[in-house]
């Protein structure tokens, strides 16, 4: 049975202000961590969690304060179970591994859904835009209050990766080894139009009203698309032909004309629907908007891909770089890319492909596929 787990609060009364000048008056970070923190306070890993995930990634978690009925029973148990504990890939008899809900979240660090103490209602529609530079910067805060002056490594999978990469090269002093899992360096501009699509999806949704809708009707339909939009690059076709049930299950709340023909399209609507019950659109929206626009050379204030990257090797840090030969998210060619401006600008640097047929979704499924060269990079 998994150990139990609760959430904790980092409360900033000091005002945080944002890349493009927006100053939220205060600043509450949501986090978990799990194994003990030494004397040192030099044993700390830091995870960055997907986009659609949470702070909760091993443990079991019933409750937290402040989200409501977005908790659903099924993110009660941690999302990198088989990766975080004792002897285990981060292992928690050796580190101390934090993780962190991001800045413009839902599941209790502050977002769009949390009260303007200007007004007294949710945020809504004044929250602003969120940067990759503003998420490491909020980390910076959450790990000053803890103590923590350099971490052993930070380690973030899909769009946590890109977090991973701004956080060490915005503070490359205060990391030691990253992992980048099946992440990138820029946005391709094939992703920039899916998330596009995804956005032009929850806009027009009828119930959006611009994202003043918690006292409304939420726009559930909007983030079901755009959740079936996105869904079928985190998972390899030939996964979801394997996943889709046999039988057809009309929705019919949510067609009236046409009907669902197979079992692949109601597998997809039921990721639309199960999905739309434990997220808010309104941060939905705020991180893709941020992954569409990532740079990691504008991220951190760099003029080119070697200068950038030069503060890595200047500080002595080593990568691992994960690629997954068959991902449809972030594609190989993208950590190929990562991977040659790391080596051009001397930084210590090890490539693992994967090989896997169950897509981006693989960093999930297949913990013995990344346990063992994540324990080397961690334990040397």
């Amino acid at each position: 049975m998994s150990t139990s787990t609760i959430t904790h609060f980092c409360e900033s009364a000091e005002p945080f202000r944002l890349q493009n000048g927006f100053v939220l008056p205060s600043l509450r970070i949501a986090y978990e961590s799990w194994g003990t923190m030494n004397a040192e306070k030099d044993n700390v890993i830091l995870l960055y969690h997907a986009l659609s995930g949470s702070h909760h990634a091993a443990g079991h978690n019933p409750e937290i304060p402040g989200c409501g009925d977005l908790w659903q029973p099924e993110m009660h148990a941690g999302w990198w179970e088989d990766m975080i504990g004792p002897g285990k890939a981060l292992d928690t008899d050796r580190f101390c591994i934090i993780c962190a809900n991001y800045l413009g979240g839902c599941y209790g660090t502050t977002g769009p859904s949390s009260i303007n103490p200007g007004t007294g209602e949710p945020w809504g529609s004044i929250f602003p835009h969120i940067t990759a530079a503003d998420q490491v910067r909020a980390t910076a805060v959450l790990l000053d209050h803890l103590g923590v002056e350099v971490l052993h490594g930070v380690v973030g999978p899909s769009v946590g990766g890109l977090l991973a990469l701004t956080f060490a090269t915005t503070f490359p002093q205060r990391v030691q080894r990253v992992v980048s899992l099946a992440a990138g360096f820029k946005t391709t501009v094939l992703n920039r139009l899916i998330l596009f699509e995804q956005i032009l999806a929850i806009e027009n949704d009828p119930n959006f009203q611009g994202g003043d809708y918690y006292r409304t009707q939420p726009p559930l339909y909007g983030l079901a698309l755009a959740r079936m939009i996105s869904h079928k690059t985190f998972v390899h076709l030939d996964a979801i032909e394997r996943r889709a049930r046999q039988e057809i299950v009309q929705h019919a709340d949510t067609l009236s004309w046409y009907k669902v023909r197979d079992p692949f399209q109601s597998y997809m609507l039921h990721q639309g629907k199960k999905f739309v019950r434990r997220f808010d659109a309104n941060t939905y929206l705020r991180i893709i908007d941020m992954w569409s626009r990532y740079d990691a050379v504008e991220e951190a204030g760099a003029e080119s891909p070697r200068q950038l990257l030069e503060r890595a090797a200047e500080a002595g840090q080593r990568w691992l770089v994960f690629s997954i030969d068959s991902d449809f998210c972030f594609y190989p060619e993208e950590q190929a890319d990562l991977t040659l401006h790391l080596e051009r600008a001397d930084v210590n640097t090890t490539q693992i492909t994967v090989h896997s047929d169950k897509g981006h979704d693989s960093f999930l499924l297949e913990p013995h596929l990344y346990t063992p060269h994540l324990k080397w990079l961690m334990e040397s």
